[in-house]
């Protein structure tokens, strides 16, 4: 006859076991399966309809009226190793540029991972805001007020 604690030990077992998932938690946002929806459209052939059906609609869409570029993102993040102690990491990030010509019928397609988007270089020079700066006057103006109202 099995001893209750060998029934106990098999029950706790079997309990570890069954909560245990091999597949990791993650928190996708965006259109998952970014990179196999967009190689289903094919340039100069597919248009914009068939990048809505198949893709759904995008998340950013360009103002000028001359080149109708749509843009698709992708994040995938989960939580991290042992030394991260558990902290969410980004674990996949997808971006999607889809230009369309003015008649609808896809001119270029780029498609750029996390990897890519290191690479990416930004321009390092700053725009002066003239709306900003203060008059003579304001300046005075508001150093009295300071004063009277400093302390």
């Amino acid at each position: 006859m099995i001893s209750c604690h060998k029934i106990f030990l098999l029950f706790v077992i079997l309990t570890f076991l069954t909560n245990c998932q091999l597949k990791k938690a993650s928190k996708s946002h965006g259109i998952v399966f970014l990179e196999n929806r967009v190689s289903q459209l094919d340039v100069n052939v597919s248009n914009t309809n068939d990048a809505f059906r198949i893709i759904g609609s995008p998340h950013t869409k360009s103002i000028d009226e001359k080149n109708n570029t749509w843009f698709y993102f992708e994040s995938i993040t989960g939580k991290g190793k042992y030394h991260q102690l558990g902290k969410q990491v980004l674990l996949t990030s997808n971006v999607a540029v889809l230009v369309f010509d003015k008649f609808g019928i896809l001119k270029q397609k780029k498609f750029y991972k996390k990897e890519d988007l290191k690479n990416i270089k930004f321009n390092t020079k700053k725009t002066e805001n003239v709306m900003t700066d203060k008059s003579f006057v304001e300046k005075f103006l508001s150093s009295i007020k300071s004063k009277m109202y400093g302390k």
